[in-house]
């Protein structure tokens, strides 16, 4: 297993129809935890990356309804 993190920054801060849908993201096999940063604009990933992916974590979060608009990575 390899642990790592990446930080999401979004547009438009997530509603009620998003927050459900990233509840359903949190429970994809290789995700370990979501953190949402209403103040950066930012969420917080951290999942393992011999499951998944940069581009899929950002599909995933895109497939709930929100607008990705950079990525940074950094090591767990």
């Amino acid at each position: 297993m390899t642990l790592l993190d990446a930080t999401f920054f979004y547009g438009v801060p997530p509603g009620e129809n998003e927050a459900l849908a990233l509840d359903q993201v949190r429970r994809v096999y290789g995700i370990r935890n979501i953190r949402v940063y209403e103040d950066r604009h930012a969420i917080e990933v951290e999942y393992d990356a011999s499951r998944l992916g940069e581009p899929d974590i950002a599909a995933l979060l895109r497939s709930a309804g929100l607008e990705i608009r950079q990525i940074v990575n950094a090591a767990v």
